[in-house]
């Protein structure tokens, strides 16, 4: 029997100092190893929500922009097309005078010519009578 108590004995040892050293490595781990990794996870977090707020801010700068720019466009776009529906309303207003004065003009030019026919078969009605 002093044999299989000097086992277990030894046995109760070895457990005990596996034990031991389980409670060592967890109380470094609690003490040192976590806060360690909470720091360092604490100031990586950190910089990387600077990092997103940087990039979010930039972001809605772009966006802003790209608003503005939009918002100009179709305003001048909006300009643009009411001028050229003035421009056409005035060229509508424009064309019955226009009409008017290529008539006239047209008629004149057939007053010329029938005077000068006339006047010509005036002078060939000269010769004709010699």
């Amino acid at each position: 029997m002093d044999l299989y108590r000097l086992v277990e004995e030894k046995r109760g040892l070895r457990e005990l100092r596996v034990l031991e050293n389980l409670k060592n490595m967890i109380h470094e781990t609690s003490e040192h190893t976590l806060p360690q990794c909470r720091d360092g996870m604490e100031s990586n977090l950190k910089e990387v929500l600077q990092r997103l707020q940087a990039a979010n801010d930039c972001v809605h700068r772009l966006q802003q922009r790209e608003q503005e720019r939009r918002k100009m466009y179709n305003d001048h776009l909006v300009a643009s097309e009411k001028q050229r529906g003035l421009q056409w309303e005035e060229l509508m207003k424009e064309q019955p005078r226009h009409q008017a004065e290529v008539d006239e003009e047209h008629q004149r030019a057939l007053q010329r010519l029938r005077e000068h026919y006339a006047e010509m078969e005036k002078d060939l009605s000269k010769f004709s009578t010699f």
